[in-house]
């Protein structure tokens, strides 16, 4: 069961999640609108960052 929790957080999610921030960013930077461009950046940290915050508890 760990096994399937561990690819969930470390490649499933991330993706996810890195999709919506290069969404967000591509229509944030050409609609001119700040709000989505950052809220787009800081999906993309989150989502570089986020396997290691929650690997490093799991595993």
């Amino acid at each position: 069961m760990a096994l399937i929790g561990t690819t969930i957080f470390s490649h499933i999610l991330p993706v996810i999640c890195g999709l919506f921030a290069f969404i967000f960013i591509i229509s944030g930077s050409l609609e001119n609108n700040k709000s989505k461009l950052g809220m787009g950046i800081a999906l993309f940290v989150f989502a570089c960052v986020f396997p290691y915050l929650i690997l490093s508890v799991l595993v």
